[in-house]
């Protein structure tokens, strides 16, 4: 029952975090004035999560089902988080990815309620007086995007505003932060997709992007405005173009509580699908090579987090970086190289230029990373190759959404004889390869960044250290069974991805205690406290 300085009547009704709609017993009809604003049936939860997946279900294509989604988190968002929650393989790839990017696509065609902040370089010198107007006081986690590069799609602009309503929609199905304590964010900065700024449905500024100086000037104030209004909140960066992704991470990582998404969280999530594939392979991860096929702000993450791996299995810089390499629209990049970004330059290797057959052949890699946005990318002859080379070749395309896999998996099973140790970005359905049945597992962020926010949060951490995505690296990993390796998925079932949350939580706030991040005292049985905290949707 809503507590009793709760709204009544029909303003009730309008308040998403507290309607239950039909769910309203007849007491609490009685108690807060809703006779003859609800239609006389009482029914459970459970019966409103029929009626919703049987609507869900009847929709012509996933992105009315997504519309319909987003109407009911508006409406009834206990209701909605409960469907997420018990219907999570069915309903993620419609919240998330692959839907999302077709969300995000269709944002302003498709746009109902307004649902985040915006900020804009008009709202500059008052930033910090704007998010006053925001109605909750103790947001906790704020997802931030400019839309500059929205998954394998480019720059969207103000139509990004898709990706943090989503993720947030996972930090609370997934890890049980509670609603009213996420801020999405569309830093909306204008946008060089033409197209957008010569539609006159586009929602956006309709100028070019802000750059430089004043581009720096304005998020600084929006941090600081963040660290004044919410000083506890945790800020997540999304889907930044790789230039700027780096700037802010390195900029701000050591000053606030923040983190990028795409450079660390989807890093702690590969990494961790590395670490489950060596129980497929038998190989150990320390004798690994592993070459990348896109250098960008993924890729170049995933490289970063996987060096502090080998490092902490005992090789040396020298060794650790030789057993990593990265291939560019250029090629294999090399030392001799003209220009290099500040990020790449640590992957420039002694060696000739090469394309990406070649420099398979001549590095012999043990498994293969996509990253590029661009479908395809991984040929048949490549992925062949990588089989001659092994006898469980890994090929992880990771590129979003499925449309722009570097291949699918049934063109990696089938070009490696259903050798291949596949993992993908957004979702592969089940599929057989001669008399083997196999369940793609998908590299999905979700199955770490929730679990890292909470833990950070329950502990009241000051910073995100390199060694909180390593430990959930492993984690993630240690969740993935017996079972799950025989369909070749080196991911856990998703429907286990509060328990994952969980247990990465309790092995974030303890790096958070044990490293003296943090002024809070360690409760004595941390794992239940963190539990307590986990938001439930049910009434």
């Amino acid at each position: 029952m809503p507590d009793e300085n709760a709204l009544r009547g029909f303003d009730l009704l309008q308040d998403s975090a507290l309607n239950k709609s039909t769910g309203f017993t007849e007491e609490e009809r009685e108690h807060y004035g809703l006779r003859g604003l609800l239609p006389p049936g009482v029914l459970s939860q459970k019966l409103q999560l029929e009626r919703v997946m049987a609507n869900v279900r009847r929709k012509p294509n996933d992105i009315e089902r997504y519309i319909f989604l987003f109407a009911l988190q508006g409406r009834n968002a206990r209701l909605y988080y409960k469907a997420v929650i018990e219907h999570i393989d069915e309903l993620l790839p419609i919240v998330y990815t692959p839907t999302v990017g077709q969300a995000c696509l269709e944002f302003a065609t498709n746009f109902r309620q307004t649902r985040g902040f915006y900020v804009t370089p008009r709202d500059k010198g008052r930033i910090r007086r704007n998010l006053d107007n925001w109605p909750e006081n103790n947001v906790r986690v704020i997802v931030v995007t400019d839309g500059e590069r929205i998954l394998g799609l480019g720059d969207l602009g103000a139509n990004g505003m898709g990706i943090p309503i989503g993720k947030l929609a996972l930090y609370v199905a997934c890890a049980g932060i509670h609603p009213r304590q996420c801020l999405p964010v569309m830093l909306d900065v204008g946008t060089r997709n033409a197209t957008l700024r010569n539609d006159p449905l586009y929602l956006g500024m309709p100028d070019d992007r802000l750059t430089g100086a004043a581009y720096d000037e304005l998020v600084e104030e929006f941090v600081l405005a963040v660290q004044d209004r919410f000083p506890n909140a945790l800020i997540q960066f999304e889907d930044f173009l790789t230039p700027n992704a780096y700037k802010l991470l390195d900029r701000y990582r050591d000053r606030i509580l923040c983190f990028n998404d795409d450079i660390q969280g989807t890093a702690a999530v590969v990494l961790g699908g590395v670490y489950a594939s060596t129980r497929i392979s038998g190989q150990r991860f320390k004798d690994m090579t592993i070459m990348f096929l896109g250098a960008g702000s993924a890729a170049i993450g995933i490289g970063d987090l996987i060096y502090q791996a080998f490092r902490a299995e005992g090789l040396s810089a020298q060794e650790a970086r030789r057993r990593l390499w990265f291939i560019d629209v250029d090629g294999l990049v090399v030392a001799s190289r003209d220009r290099l970004d500040d990020h790449v330059t640590p992957y420039a290797h002694d060696h000739a230029p090469m394309g990406l057959e070649e420099a398979i052949r001549a590095l012999q890699p043990n498994l293969l990373i996509g990253a590029t946005g661009v479908p395809g990318t991984f040929t048949e002859e490549a992925v062949r190759l990588m089989a001659e080379i092994n006898d469980r070749p890994g090929i992880f395309a990771l590129s979003n959404p499925t449309s722009r896999a570097e291949c699918t998996a049934l063109e990696a099973y089938e070009w490696t004889d259903g050798r291949a140790i596949y993992a993908s970005g957004s979702p592969f359905p089940p599929m057989a390869h001669g008399q083997v049945a196999y369940a793609p597992g998908q590299a999905n962020n979700v199955y770490v960044f929730p679990g890292i926010g909470l833990g950070a949060l329950s502990s009241g951490s000051s910073r995100m250290t390199d060694e909180m995505f390593l430990a959930a690296a492993r984690t993630l990993a240690d969740h993935v069974d017996a079972a799950d390796l025989q369909r070749g998925s080196v991911y856990p079932p998703l429907r286990t991805i509060r328990d994952v949350s969980k247990a990465i939580a309790v092995k974030v706030a303890s790096i958070v205690y044990n490293r003296g991040l943090t002024s809070q005292p360690r409760p004595d049985d941390l794992e239940d406290y963190i539990a307590s905290l986990m938001f439930d949707p049910t009434y």
